[in-house]
């Protein structure tokens, strides 16, 4: 078996440490965690690649250098069929979410994330793993802070984590990273468990 994970971000360094580059940073803690090769542009997957294993399990992470909307575009090259498709792992940001909070599914449609939704179309299957990272503020009763109207979308999809979220950020990409690891070793259910229990 072999699987590839997958961190949404866009490439560049202006979109270094943005949001909408949440899932592009889980996998690169991944890559430092587990010890992988330096991550070396793959021209024919448009992406950033690294091979190495996860405790034993084959595994390849991918860093899409197209943008966030255009990462189908990337995968194409690295999963050949529906069935390898069901050992890929997307990582992404997620509105829906608050910061702090991770979800994982297996065969949902996108919730309107671009990315997702051109990874499915070029996959021709939403039969993939992905895990959302939360990335909205919440008011101090902890309720769901989500920005309005388009602009404000953009603007804070595509704006830096502030200080006081950088600690939030980092407790969560380890989990993210966690739940990775016991997907590869022990698979979809007990990986699930963990990534979706607070």
């Amino acid at each position: 078996m072999k699987v590839v994970i997958v961190g949404l971000g866009n490439p560049g360094s202006e979109y270094a440490k943005t949001r909408h580059n949440a899932g592009r940073m889980a996998v690169e803690l991944v890559a430092k965690q587990q010890d992988f090769d330096e991550f070396k542009l793959k021209k024919v997957a448009q992406a950033l690649v690294s091979n190495g294993d996860i405790d034993g399990v084959n595994t390849i992470l991918a860093l899409p250098e197209t943008f966030v909307n255009n990462s189908g575009k990337s995968l194409l090259s690295l999963v050949k069929s529906k069935k390898a498709a069901e050992n890929l792992v997307v990582i992404r940001d997620d509105l829906d979410l608050p910061l702090g909070t991770i979800k994982m599914t297996f065969g949902h449609g996108s919730g309107g994330h671009k990315g997702v939704e051109s990874i499915a179309r070029a996959l021709k299957t939403k039969d993939f793993v992905q895990i959302k990272v939360g990335i909205s503020s919440t008011t101090p009763k902890g309720k769901l802070k989500k920005p309005n109207g388009e602009e404000k979308v953009v603007k804070h999809v595509i704006g830096k984590f502030s200080p006081k979220e950088l600690p939030v950020l980092k407790k969560v990409l380890k989990k993210t990273a966690e739940a990775v690891r016991i997907f590869a070793v022990n698979g979809i259910d007990d990986a699930m468990q963990f990534a979706n229990t607070k």
